[in-house]
């Protein structure tokens, strides 16, 4: 399968490429994306053909699909990395906690995020690819928090690779932090910014469109990539676990083959809710996505207006900051599935130029075919995650936000799957602030043990150690000098 580019081709670099040189070499002409020229056709029954598989046999089918060039071996052996997830059989369960509401829980992996369900394999194989060409890569990561952790995590002490993380200050729960500045690999730098995660998102961006850092690193034999949903290599992961929530429904004897489900997103870079966009166009039977977004409500507002407009924002730090963004990297390639590259690239350099776009009316009904969207604040979150632990479910502050979408956006009451996107753990302050109803300041370690205690709530060992781990990584700098670092944190290694 061929990839091509979201706003269109500059003459300079190929019309066309493998998945490999894609997910190496993430950002194409004029700023764009890379993605598939067509979705595969799957067979006429491919749903039932794999309703008794295992997730790491439906996942090599839907890759086979798409005919990446990637080798078998190596396929196997990134999917083979979730038998370290807590249960190998079943590495993201489909738990019912309603009649007709259920939650795919995406954060038993090694980080306790959903960022572990792509990044896990996609730096296996990036790792491989590198390895095989003898080519040594540096893998840029911005994070609002579960992506770096998830990064590093893949990345560390990889032949061939080096990582520089950067997160927002302040931005991130405790536990992410930690769990990003105490990795000890070798070939990882993690750098706090003095900014928000917009801030780290846009200087990523501008380091993989920059000639002159490309070249820098050139000079060293290093040659660029980078490991947020920018990449189709995360995204294409992201797709799997979209079929595998319809599959379980049909093992559990909850919906009927062929009938329809509503799927709610929480949604913040909206890398998620297009893999689930792309399910959908490729068979899966949703019959609308669901997006649930926080104050910092672009994308609510995009869905339902056409409007896309940063002019006069200010990014708002609440209490589910993996959502906190403001320019959301993934609607380009929805934007550019529905109406092609030329509109794409008009929309995106409104944007850029500025600071806002506006579709047709006709473009926002197509876009509304697929999305609705609703917003949420931190008060409704609290009343949610304390509502639903009183009905014995623990979630997340990302995951409550999914509820106003279920209450309020569907259209018939038909079975419904809300996405966890992380572990409670991550953010156990908000939590234990939801289940008393109070606006106590708590440190991370205290409400932990609370609530593991109190709530009879498992803590898992990982995240128990980070409170003992040695910090190894301290450095907090200005935005400005986030590429003099970085070329010093190559040339050291």
């Amino acid at each position: 399968m061929k990839f091509i580019e979201t706003r269109g081709n500059d003459g300079i670099k190929d019309k066309e490429v493998e998945f490999s040189y894609a997910i190496l070499n993430p950002s194409a002409s004029f700023g764009g994306l890379y993605v598939p020229k067509e979705l595969p056709q799957l067979e006429e029954n491919f749903l039932l053909n794999h309703i008794n598989d295992g997730y790491k046999e439906l996942a090599y089918a839907i890759l086979k699909a798409f005919e990446i060039d990637i080798d078998e071996e190596e396929i196997n052996k990134a999917l083979d990395l979730y038998d370290n997830f807590d249960d190998a059989a079943d590495p993201c369960p489909v738990v019912k906690v309603k009649d007709d509401l259920f939650v795919h829980e995406q954060y038993h992996g090694p980080t306790r995020a959903f960022k572990d369900m792509a990044l896990q394999p996609f730096g296996s194989i990036l790792s491989s690819i590198a390895k095989k060409r003898d080519e040594k890569y540096l893998i840029l990561a911005a994070t609002s928090g579960d992506t770096g952790p998830a990064a590093l995590n893949t990345f560390k002490n990889k032949e061939n690779i080096q990582v520089a993380c950067l997160y927002p200050d302040g931005g991130t729960s405790d536990v992410q932090r930690l769990q990003m500045v105490c990795e000890d690999g070798d070939n990882l730098k993690v750098l706090g910014i003095k900014g928000n995660f917009d801030d780290a998102q846009t200087a990523l961006k501008k380091l993989l469109a920059s000639e002159s850092f490309k070249e820098e690193l050139e000079n060293d034999g290093i040659k660029l990539s980078a490991a947020n949903s920018v990449n189709f290599g995360r995204i294409i992961f992201q797709i799997i676990y979209h079929f595998h929530s319809y599959l379980e429904l049909l093992k559990q004897g909850e919906v009927e083959y062929g009938e329809e489900i509503y799927l709610v997103v929480p949604s913040g870079n909206f890398g998620n809710v297009l893999g689930g966009f792309y399910a959908k166009q490729m068979g899966v039977p949703i019959k609308k996505l669901l997006v649930a977004s926080n104050e910092n409500n672009i994308l609510t507002e995009w869905i339902n207006t056409g409007v896309y407009d940063i002019r006069d924002k200010e990014l708002k730090l609440t209490k589910s900051p993996a959502m906190d963004i403001l320019k959301s990297s993934n609607i380009e390639r929805v934007i550019f599935s529905l109406f092609g590259a030329k509109r794409t690239k008009e929309l995106l350099d409104d944007l850029n130029e500025k600071k806002i776009f506006e579709m047709s009316k006709d473009e926002t009904a197509k876009l509304q075919e697929y999305f609705s969207a609703v917003n949420s604040d931190d008060k409704y979150g609290s009343k949610i995650i304390k509502s639903f632990l009183d009905d014995g479910y623990l979630m997340d502050p990302h995951t409550a936000t999914c509820i106003k979408a279920y209450d309020e956006l569907r259209e018939e009451k038909i079975t419904t799957v809300i996405y966890s996107t992380a572990e409670w753990t991550k953010f156990s302050p908000t939590v234990l602030n939801a289940l008393k109803q109070d606006d106590e300041k708590y440190a991370d370690k205290e409400a932990l043990e609370e609530i593991s205690s109190k709530y009879k709530a498992v803590l898992p060992q990982s995240i128990k150690d980070l409170f003992t781990a040695k910090i190894n990584h301290n450095q907090v700098i200005e935005k400005e000098n986030i590429e003099e670092e970085i070329v010093k944190f190559i040339r050291e290694c």
